[in-house]
């Protein structure tokens, strides 16, 4: 695959059509209403920043729809605007309607390229802010771990009022080099009549290692891609994700596991509580190629159902094309254990407190498998937050 230039990424988003239920991958996530044409793409407006979930000691990077600012960046790294790239569009194309769009418009692309053996000791934060009323923002990252580097990057998303409506439509490619450690962070919180489409794709190499941390707060509907290529021998990726939806929210996650080289790893373990009428979608897909032996792979996705109206679809799946390989996958969606919100309520907890406890033990473990404390702490935090006070 290679970079497309705007014009033909335009003609490829006038000529897809928008997504429907007819669609395998969109069968429960619906459109309609939803005009992306219907927004006001990179406008040059003022924007007040909103508060951030994380409180981090961090290089920061400032992102809205008319300007990029970049701060307290470390020597001997590369972190600046993406103009162009050799490695710019090899990961997400044009083929698909969101990502076609966002190849034609993006305008403040950031990259980050880490040098052979560099190993930052504070994380980079990047910071991207969607104006209302009726804006688009268009964001594009590019990563580049050299070899042996090390580093954290942190990803949030939000919106500068939590009414206002918009579209964002988000692009990250990761390259992670051989024997290079990255963990990235993306967190999505924003405005409940925000749509949000996102497509993110890593390629790691020999003996690299990526952990991934997605968490789902905000936006209205729309779908976020996920996608790890183990393109290298031993080459492992842990992909963690939380999500909590209320009210009318929709969320939709697609995974994807590929499994390219030999004796690679990947774990996607991915879980989410959900209230009132809101609906969750997780589609998971490991696929191991013929040349991919020794693979192991493992993919979950828990629902935790706290109204009798909130509804989550599960979707896991497998493609084995290897015969030396040991790939597992797990899938459940559950309400609330009555029994056990009763033995809380008996012991003088009201309902609210209760279900925080319980929200709490069904995230524990997912929580424990972050390991920047700040991110680990801020998303248990937000998850219990949204169980109302009474």
């Amino acid at each position: 695959m290679r970079h497309v230039p705007r014009a033909k990424a335009l003609e490829a988003y006038r000529a897809l059509p928008l997504p429907n239920t007819a669609d395998e991958h969109w069968r429960f996530t619906d459109l309609r209403g939803f005009d992306p044409d219907a927004f006001t793409a990179n406008g040059q407006r003022a924007v007040a920043a909103p508060d951030s979930m994380l409180d981090v000691d961090a290089a920061i990077v400032t992102v809205t729809e008319s300007s990029l600012e970049i701060e307290r960046m470390p020597e001997g790294v590369r972190v600046e605007r993406l103009e162009s790239h050799e490695l710019l569009g090899t990961l997400v194309g044009s083929d698909e309607k969101f990502a076609a769009h966002n190849a034609a418009m993006w305008e403040n692309g950031l990259l980050v390229h880490v040098p052979r053996r560099v190993v930052l000791e504070k994380p980079i934060y990047v910071r991207i802010t969607n104006a209302g009323e009726g804006g688009a923002l268009f964001w594009r990252l590019l990563v580049v771990a050299e070899p042996e580097a090390r580093f954290t990057l942190i990803e949030e998303y939000a919106s500068d009022s939590s009414d206002a409506a918009g579209y964002s439509n988000a692009v990250a490619e990761l390259f992670v080099g051989q024997g290079a450690k990255l963990e990235y962070v993306s967190i999505q919180n924003l405005s409940r009549e925000t749509w949000h489409f996102a497509s993110h794709h890593a390629r790691v190499e020999r003996d690299a290692e990526l952990d991934w941390v997605a968490g789902g707060f905000g936006s209205k509907k729309g779908k976020t891609r996920i996608q790890n290529d183990l393109a290298g021998p031993g080459a492992t990726s842990r992909v963690t994700g939380a999500y909590f939806a209320d009210g009318e929210q929709h969320l939709d996650y697609d995974t994807f596991q590929e499994h390219i080289a030999p004796s690679t790893t990947s774990d996607f373990a991915f879980k989410g509580a959900l209230r009132d009428s809101a609906r969750a979608v997780w589609r998971g897909m490991i696929r191991v190629e013929p040349d991919a032996q020794k693979t192991n792979a493992y993919q979950e996705n828990r629902n935790l159902l706290l109204s009798e109206s909130a509804h989550a679809d599960s979707i896991p799946g497998l493609e084995i094309l290897a015969n030396d390989v040991r790939c597992t996958h797990g899938a459940t969606i559950g309400q609330v254990d009555r029994e056990q919100l009763f033995y809380l309520m008996a012991r003088g907890l009201s309902r609210a407190e209760a279900e925080r406890l319980i929200v709490r033990g069904f995230f524990a473990d997912i929580l424990d498998r972050i390991e920047l404390e700040p991110v680990r702490e801020a998303l248990g935090a937000v998850l219990e937050a949204r169980i109302p006070q009474s």
